[in-house]
């Protein structure tokens, strides 16, 4: 039986856990639960949270995090705990690159959210049994490839640089239901919702995007266009959920 894999996350020393590969292997299943409830109980989360360079928003918002798995049951707690962890070491590598300028930092932190999209759908792609929304899916996830390499080539036009990560929400989120799919299972109705769920974060990543003021011209025409669209497609999705 393949076990799951524990690597480190860059310079930081904390455990990514990869849930198995299939989704009804439940002693697979048990062994990341295993891994994460070490984690937990050796306690690394405090700790990373008061030596990681980033905002005291940020470290609180861990914190209250923390408190949160706590109160949860012993299975959300010992996934939820480790991935916690993870993501704060994630935080601390993103930490350390050089500040960009308002519009540069925007479109870095949208571009979060819409890398989030791209993996969030293509994940649906690869669960649903369900030929007209698998196409539907695929469909999405080259619609968000396409906003990715939009919104990059500004930003490369910003500061030189492209945007390549995910949110360490999505991160969790992501990761925490492939530890629930693996105990389970998975269907159609569960991942739709899912996928309305992501929309929901990106509209608002949009939103606070363009709130901000930062951007200007042919830029924020683009993402208020991407905009519009990924609203169709959150009311598309509410649809389709309807129909289950």
């Amino acid at each position: 039986m393949k076990q799951p894999q524990q690597s480190t996350t860059p310079d930081s020393g904390l455990p990514n856990v990869t849930a198995p590969d299939q989704a009804t292997d439940t002693n697979g299943a048990a062994n990341l639960l295993d891994q994460a409830k070490e984690w937990v109980n050796e306690s690394k989360v405090p700790e990373l949270l008061t030596q990681v360079k980033v905002p005291q928003s940020v470290k609180d918002a861990g914190t209250t995090a923390l408190n949160k798995v706590n109160k949860l049951t012993t299975t959300q707690k010992v996934v939820g705990g480790a991935l916690l962890a993870a993501g704060v070491g994630y935080l601390a590598v993103r930490s350390r690159k050089p500040k960009a300028s308002a519009q540069a930092a925007t479109l870095h932190e949208l571009l979060l959210f819409v890398n989030d999209r791209i993996e969030g759908y293509q994940r649906a792609v690869n669960e649903s049994q369900d030929d007209k929304l698998s196409g539907y899916y695929k469909q999405l996830v080259s619609q968000s490839q396409q906003f990715s390499n939009k919104l990059n080539q500004h930003l490369r036009q910003q500061d030189g640089s492209q945007e390549k990560g995910k949110t360490v929400k999505g991160r969790l989120y992501r990761a925490w239901m492939d530890a629930k799919a693996a105990l389970t299972g998975a269907d159609e109705k569960a991942i739709l919702g899912s996928n309305i769920y992501g929309e929901e974060w990106a509209l608002k990543a949009y939103e606070d995007a363009l709130d901000q003021d930062t951007l200007a011209g042919t830029l924020r025409l683009e993402v208020e266009r991407q905009y519009a669209i990924s609203q169709n497609t959150y009311k598309e999705l509410q649809k389709l959920a309807d129909k289950l």
